[in-house]
Parts: C-alpha cells; structure tokens; sequence
C-alpha cells in the first residue's frame, strides 16, 4: 500500500478547512489582508537581495563545475571578473516571484492566526503578543496548512525548474520544457506531476518554519528578555529557515527525482521514490545538497522575518493606522 494515497482526501480537507476559515468575518478584514501583503512583500525582497549572492555561486558551480570547482574561489572568480553587482544578477524576477509565494504564505497563516487566536482580543498574534506562552501545538499546524496551499501556488514552477535543472551538456528553455511535458505527460496533468510529493515537502516545511520561529520568538523573549525584538527576529528567522530545510530535506530530494522525470505520476510515483532512494544511498542520500541549502538558509530567512516584522510595524505606524 502506497503510504502517499491518503493525500487526494487531504487535499479536500483542506481545502474545505480553508473556505470555512475565509468566511468568517474576523479574517478578511481588508486592512489585515492589505498589512500581510505589504509586510510579506517587503520581507521577500529582503531575502532574496540577501540570498541572492549564494543562490547566484550556487548556480555557477551547478551549471560549470569545472570553470567554478569551490565556493571561496567561485566567488572571488565572480567579483573579479564581472563585479559585485553580477552576484544579484537576476534579482528581479526572483524577487517577484519571491512575493507572490510569501504574501500567498504569511497571508494564509496570517489568516489562520486571526482565526484561532491565542489571545481573544482583536488583532492579537502570537508573535506580536507579549503576555502569556502561545499554544505549542498551533503554530505547527497552522504551518502545516499553509504548506498545503504553497503547495498547490508552486507545482507548476517547481515541475518545469526541476525538469530544466537535470540538463547536461546543452542549452533547453523553458518553452521547449514545457513542450516535452505537453508531450509525454499530457498538456494538462504534466503540471500536477508529483502532487503528492509537493504537499509533503511544503507541508512538512512550512510546519517547521512558522511553527519553530514562532516558538523560538517566545523563547528569546522568555529566555532573555532583554534582547530587542529586531535581534530576535533575525536569530528567530535564521533558525526557522535553517530547521525547516533540515526537517524537509529528506522529503525533497525524492520530490526532485519524481518532477525531473517524465515517466512519473500525479499521485503514487512519491513514496515508492522515497524507498529506493532510502534502500539504495541510505539516509544520507535523503539529505543530498544539504549543505549548500542551510548556508543559503542562514542568512535569507533571517532577512526575510526581519523585512516582514518590520514592514509590519512601518504598516501600522505610517500607512494604515
């Protein structure tokens, strides 16, 4: 029995959860939905001008292995011969679509929190309240929920990106990607390959992600109370991204498998995946690239809390009061 076949039956779930929760007068507040925008897009561009030195060495040692064999001399290679700006080269478009993906994501568990509140006043959250330890459990789940819908905003993406990545040797568009995938896949469900396999990684992320910094923004005020708050969303940040990508891992590097092939399926191609890859590298083979994954990690999520926290703030003081 596939352990993955219960997935189509989440799916409705949640997608029933979340209609009930978005009509609920208390969530869709438009000044709310408008601060989650605006805070979320604010810490997108943070991260990715933050990330985007390490995503671009990443890729070069990826796509030219010989010419760029090491980080430290990858770098320098970079700035010597094109300068520090080609470091932020394709910026932009990331940045884009970096916001997209996050306002869905911080406005999804934004959502979620104002529903079911810790605090019953008006308003509250459980970063921004203060007083009294939040629910454990709660956040986790609500980062779980959020997964789910990030899941289904990303598929599409993730399938073509994944099938671009694994080329060697010659240079394929986007275009011809998607031509191949019309062809062998169906021109319909070549976008939904993996389903399965992206609820799992997103959900199992986002879970660590928003629930981890949530309990680590309560532990720091907890802890030391003496820290500003600015320090404890950087630090909180960077130990959400860094622990989401070390809980997801295992998860992802089947994913990647099952969405860079063409002999794949919508549902059922994850979890047999998953075993082979488990039987024949072990463990460690679940955690292929990660390395490279948590030193990116490190810094963009802290940037990326710090822009959203604070975007929050400047909202409320300056734009929509």
């Amino acid at each position: 029995t596939n352990p993955f076949s219960c997935f189509p039956w989440l799916g409705w779930l949640v997608a029933c959860f979340l209609f009930a929760v978005l009509t609920m007068a208390s969530v869709s507040d438009p000044r709310a939905i408008t601060r989650d925008v605006f805070s979320a897009t604010l810490g997108s561009v943070c991260c990715c001008y933050t990330g985007q030195p390490f995503d671009t060495v990443k890729v070069r040692m990826q796509t030219n292995p010989h010419q760029y064999s090491g980080v430290l001399s990858s770098t320098l290679m970079i700035l010597k011969q094109e300068g520090v700006t080609a470091f932020w080269k394709g910026a932009v478009p990331t940045a884009a679509g970096m916001a997209a993906e996050n306002a869905m994501a911080f406005g999804v568990n934004e959502t979620l929190k104002r529903a079911f509140p810790d605090d019953p006043s008006p308003n509250s959250s459980t970063t921004n309240s203060k007083n009294g330890p939040p629910s454990l459990l709660k956040p986790f789940a609500m980062g779980a929920i959020t997964g789910c819908c990030s899941a289904l905003v990303l598929l599409p993406s993730e399938i073509v990106k994944a099938k671009l990545q694994v080329v060697v040797g010659k240079n394929v568009t986007a275009q011809e990607i998607i031509k191949q995938m019309a062809i062998q896949q169906g021109r319909y469900k070549s976008y939904f390959i993996g389903l399965d396999a992206q609820l799992a990684r997103d959900s199992a992320f986002y879970a660590v992600f928003f629930g981890g910094y949530e309990l680590s923004v309560h532990l720091f005020r907890t802890l030391v109370p003496s820290m500003p708050d600015e320090l404890n969303y950087f630090i909180s940040g960077r130990l959400a991204g860094m622990g989401g990508w070390f809980f997801a891992m295992p998860l992802d590097v089947p994913k990647t498998n099952v969405q860079s092939r063409y002999d794949t399926h919508v549902w059922g191609s994850y979890g047999p995946e998953l075993l082979r890859i488990a039987r024949e590298r072990g463990i460690t083979g679940l955690y292929a690239g990660l390395g490279p994954t948590l030193v990116r990690a490190f810094p963009a999520n802290a940037a990326l809390f710090l822009g959203v926290e604070m975007g929050k703030k400047c909202f409320d003081q300056f734009l929509w009061r």
